[in-house]
Order: C-alpha cells, then sequence, then structure tokens
C-alpha cells in the first residue's frame, strides 16, 4: 500500500517533508500554498508532481492524507474538509482557535473515522522521550507536579517581509493568556499517564516591553489534574531576551528532573538514593547516565531521520501518524489530547480576564450532550 500525501503550507508544511519521503510507504503527491512563486519553488526542490493554489481542489485529488501547516486560524476549517473528503489529518498545532471549533473537529473526528493526530513535535524531543520511558518504569515513583516553557519573542513576526500585517499580530500577541500552549502542556501531560486537566487557571503580568500587543510580556497559567496533581507553563512571547522554548521540569515521589537551560547547562536528574540524603544531593547529566532509557528507535536514527527537523522529532512523528494510518490504530496525540491541549490556551483566556479565576475543562472524551459542552465562569 502506498499513501498518498498532500500538504497545505508550503513554508512550515516542509518540516515534515525529508520524514514522508523516508518512508517506503509514503509519497507526496500534492503541495498547495497560496503564494504561487513559493508553490512552485519548493514544488521543485522537493520533486513535488502537483501544486494547487485551492485547498478544495487538492482535496479532489488522488491523495489519502492532508498535513495542514496553514496559520492556526485555518486548522479546524481546513481539517473538516478534509475528513469530509475521505483523508486522513495530521494538524499543525494548535488545533484550534474556539473552544466551538474543538467540538466540531471531534464531532467530525468521530463521524468519519479517520485518523486525526496533532503535530506536536516537542513531545518527540529525545529527552522528553527517555523521560516519558523512565515514569513509565517508574523511576520516578508517583509524579506530582511539572512544567513547561515557551520563551520566544515573536515581535517581529507581527509583520510580514512585504510590510502587511501578519495573522501572528491578531491570533497570537491580539490575544491573551496562553496562546501557544502545547509545545508547553503536551510533553507534560504525557508523563502524567492516564490523567487529564480539570481546571485552569491563569495570570499575566501586565504590559511593559511591547503595550501595542495584547499579549501580556509572561503568562502563568496553573493546571489542576482531575487527580489534583500540578502542572506550570510559562508562555513568553515578548520580553527581551534569548529563546528558551523547551525548558521542562518533573517532581516525583522518588526523583526530579529540568531540562536545560542554557549557557552551557544540560539536562539533568536526580532520583532518591544517588546520594546519602537531600542536603548533599547532587545533579546527573540525563544523557551521559540514563541513555540506556531512551527508546531504541532514538538510539538507532540515521542522519536521514535527523535530518527532518527539531532534533528528529518530525521524523518520528511523521512515522507514527503513517503507523496509525497502515495499522489502524489510535495515534499517539489523538483528537482528544488535541482539543484538552489547545483548550488550556482557550480557557487561560478567559480565566486571565476574570483576575485569576478557575476555569473547568471539559472532558472532551465523554461529554455527549449540549450540557456537557458548556463553559462557566
Amino acid at each position: 500500500m502506498c499513501i498518498k500525501i498532500g500538504i497545505v503550507g508550503a513554508s512550515r508544511g516542509l518540516s515534515t517533508i525529508l520524514a514522508f519521503q523516508d518512508i517506503p510507504e509514503v509519497k507526496v503527491e500534492a503541495l498547495c500554498d497560496l503564494n504561487e512563486d513559493l508553490l512552485r519553488e519548493q514544488a521543485k526542490k522537493y520533486n513535488i508532481p502537483k501544486t494547487y493554489r485551492v485547498f478544495e481542489d487538492m482535496l479532489e485529488a488522488d491523495i489519502d492524507a492532508v498535513v495542514i501547516a496553514t496559520p492556526m486560524q485555518c486548522h479546524v476549517l481546513q481539517a473538516i474538509q478534509a475528513l469530509e473528503a475521505g483523508k486522513h489529518v495530521l494538524s499543525e498545532v494548535p488545533a484550534g482557535v474556539t473552544m466551538d471549533e474543538l467540538w466540531w473537529l471531534i464531532e467530525c473526528v468521530e463521524k468519519y473515522k479517520k485518523v486525526y493526530m496533532m503535530a506536536e513535535n516537542y513531545c518527540y524531543i529525545p529527552e522528553n522521550q527517555l523521560i516519558l520511558n523512565m515514569v513509565k518504569q517508574g523511576l520516578f515513583g508517583e509524579v506530582y507536579f511539572g512544567e513547561g516553557e515557551y520563551l520566544h519573542d515573536i515581535k517581529s513576526l507581527a509583520v510580514y517581509p512585504n510590510g502587511k500585517t501578519s495573522w501572528r499580530r491578531f491570533w497570537q500577541l491580539g490575544k491573551r493568556g496562553a496562546f501557544y500552549p502545547t509545545h508547553s502542556i503536551g510533553p507534560v501531560m504525557q508523563w502524567f499517564q492516564g490523567d487529564r486537566i480539570k481546571w485552569v487557571i491563569s495570570v499575566g503580568c501586565g504590559w511593559h516591553t511591547a503595550p501595542e500587543f495584547r499579549q501580556e510580556d509572561t503568562s502563568i497559567t496553573l493546571c489542576q489534574l482531575e487527580s489534583g496533581k500540578l502542572i506550570k507553563i510559562r508562555i513568553d512571547c515578548l520580553s527581551e531576551r534569548p529563546h528558551n522554548m523547551a525548558y521542562y521540569s518533573l517532581q516525583g515521589t522518588k526523583g526530579c528532573y529540568e531540562a536545560a537551560r542554557g549557557l552551557g547547562d544540560q539536562p539533568k536528574i536526580w532520583l532518591k538514593g544517588m546520594d546519602e540524603s537531600t542536603d548533599k544531593a547532587k545533579w546527573r547529566p540525563l544523557m551521559k547516565e540514563f541513555y540506556d532509557y531512551l527508546p531504541e528507535r532514538y538510539k538507532n536514527v540515521t542522519e536521514a531521520q535527523k535530518s527532518a527537523g527539531h532534533w528528529g522529532g518530525d521524523y518520528f512523528i511523521v512515522q507514527d501518524f503513517v503507523d496509525s494510518i497502515l495499522n489502524g490504530t489510535k495515534p499517539p496525540i489523538d483528537v482528544y489530547d488535541a482539543c484538552e491541549w489547545t483548550a488550556v490556551g482557550l480557557l487561560s483566556e478567559l480565566s486571565i480576564m476574570n483576575r485569576g479565576k478557575a476555569i473547568e475543562m471539559p472532558d472532551f472524551r465523554k461529554s455527549k450532550n449540549m450540557e456537557d459542552k458548556i463553559i462557566r465562569i
């Protein structure tokens, strides 16, 4: 069986193309973008035979699956159109931009029974996969606190190179709260196996660096899980500072983990029993001393796979998407995960505009009637 792929978004979407082209059962058949010059250039560069400027036209082509890598406000509409056309969907993050959109998306995935997977590639960072494996094997004991941070100054992206206003000016920097939560919350939620987010609380620091935007310099969001455990995320896309887009930490009853902070720092770990007492506890380098816990496919990664992007994560997220199609199995980041992680940002906006009020997260897996889908303030 050959899976034929169509990609919409010639800029962001091609982060996955090297991975698709390295898998024998897959052929990238079509590319779609409104920018005709970019479309032709990228199609020629990657030897993609068919090009389209209209998404609906590409859906009528002989393809089996669609990669959606357009601006975030287009994700749900295009995913629904693809599902209705009988195509599997791999969507960039976040899943959608309103709570209603998330319900529409779930309804269509359940109706058309095609594979839907959110391409949250930070879940596939090697260190995050290593920690996930250690969590599964109980090395941290019972985990009860985690955090993720996305610190990335994007003020320059509010305007396109041609001087026109970018969509990011509105859908990202024009929003309050944790507008871009999935890079931060996704990997940590995978460490809390089987739990779900119950409450979202968000506060901001105010407007200091760039008051022309609605987004505050820094937003802190707390997610209390159904179990009572806690996750903290920080989103900062305005502050004048070096980028740090992949900081995470984890605390359990038997140990803890912290990602690198920069300036020569490295991922580090401490487990109970390593030292005489916590008074004398010293960090150990994660990758050097716990490399054996890295999943086998990461140990055997090829140069071609690593070149797919995001520390090699883009290759394995594509591989998992393709495997779900071929085997009819649940994708690792399914529509319910996608909607819950995305909803953290949407609910954080309600919380931050109501002075940090706790907002209850709906249970996307169990809500079946309209009463279950109401967001109460």
